[in-house]
């Protein structure tokens, strides 16, 4: 059974950063493209990064290009997002995703995912 566990959200200051992480069980990790969603409160849930397979592919939304990368560690079953710059509107319970197919790109597609994490929350402040 696959299982994704998030950790890392909390309470920051408009400016500063969180780093997010994402361990995986169940699945050969280093054979699936890893993705990073949010959902803020009355809005649907969106796209934030996306990892290929092998680390080295990755795609952003435009919302967070430059401020955010995504990166993993195979070796931990981890993939990461690293938080910099971070903005009111980035308030949002994140979460992490495996692809549902072998050795593909990083994918913006939530139809693209088949399992996720509960989520951890990220609270901006002004």
């Amino acid at each position: 059974q696959v299982q994704l566990v998030e950790s890392g959200g909390g309470l920051v200051q408009a400016g500063g950063s969180l780093t997010l992480s994402c361990v995986a069980s169940g699945r050969t990790f280093s054979d699936y493209g890893m993705g990073w969603f949010r959902q803020a409160p009355g809005k649907e849930r969106e796209f934030v990064a996306g990892i290929s397979w092998s680390g080295r592919i990755t795609y952003y939304a435009d919302s967070v290009k430059g401020r955010f990368t995504i990166s993993r560690e195979n070796a931990k079953n981890t993939v990461y997002l690293l938080m910099n710059s971070l903005k009111p509107e980035d308030t949002a319970v994140y979460y992490c995703a495996v692809q549902h197919s072998r050795w593909t790109t990083a994918l913006a597609g939530m139809g693209e995912y088949d399992y996720w994490g509960q989520g951890t929350q990220v609270t901006v402040s002004s």
